[in-house]
């Protein structure tokens, strides 16, 4: 197996793509730490783990609460020992145009999906840092690249972490610390089930693979960046978009 003897860390893992991504670890040999704010399925994700012999614990944070994620860390680090893979996968939307657009629907998107980033890079960093050794992968996604109208806030927190992917990675390489991102294109969770059938159409016909992707798609590719595999990897983008952004 890829990861054993790993410890990892996922945010936003109750569901879809980051329940993928913990999934596909803990198969892979890692213990694996959980946070998400839905407890109830954080626990679900959490027992599904153990039923496959790995370690799992859960947390219910609030990613965007930079004081919250650092007393977490130093509260349970004692308990997992070691950090050696940290996967930024927590995010929401609210989609408006800009001129609808209520200031609060930017503040959270960028709060969560941006802020939430640099607080568990910073917080976990520490730790790697000591230890001369991590990988973190950061999931933005095809819209931080191509932009979408009716997301300008979604669109400019995930272009930041592609900025705060790269800058990290140049940060961190001296110590052997891996980081790069993840940019998913067209995955089927619960947020593109809220789509319509015309604008899952539209969708489809911009794919040259002609299908929606799956979380297990893009776990795969966490799963290389996670491992010894991607050794000589850092600093990039990578999208899972079924050729969606060429």
């Amino acid at each position: 197996m890829k990861l054993t003897g790993k410890m990892s860390l996922v945010t936003g893992a109750a569901q879809g793509i980051g329940k993928a991504i913990a999934l596909k670890l803990a198969e892979e040999g890692s213990d694996i730490i959980l946070v998400d704010v839905n407890k109830e399925k954080c626990e679900e994700t959490a027992r599904e783990i153990q039923n496959k012999n790995r370690k799992a614990w859960y947390y219910q944070i609030d990613v965007a609460d930079y004081k919250q994620v650092e007393s977490f860390f130093d509260g349970e680090m004692s308990k997992w020992g070691r950090i050696d893979v940290l996967v930024n996968n927590a995010g929401i939307t609210r989609d408006n145009l800009i001129v609808r657009m209520k200031e609060e629907e930017w503040d959270d998107v960028i709060k969560i999906n941006l802020k939430g980033v640099f607080n568990f890079c910073k917080a976990a960093s520490k730790f790697m840092m000591k230890q001369r050794a991590g990988a973190i992968i950061n999931i933005s996604s095809i819209i931080g690249i191509m932009g979408n109208a009716g997301q300008v806030n979604y669109s400019a927190s995930k272009a930041g972490i592609i900025g705060l992917t790269k800058s990290l990675a140049k940060e961190l390489a001296s110590r052997n610390i891996r980081v790069n991102a993840v940019a998913p294109g067209f995955i089927q969770t619960s947020m593109t089930d809220k789509l319509s059938e015309e604008q899952k159409q539209l969708m489809l016909n911009s794919i040259p693979l002609k299908r929606i992707g799956t979380p297990e798609e893009v776990a795969n590719l966490v799963l290389f960046l996670a491992s010894d595999e991607s050794s000589y990897t850092t600093g990039q983008v990578i999208n899972v978009d079924g050729g969606m952004v060429m």
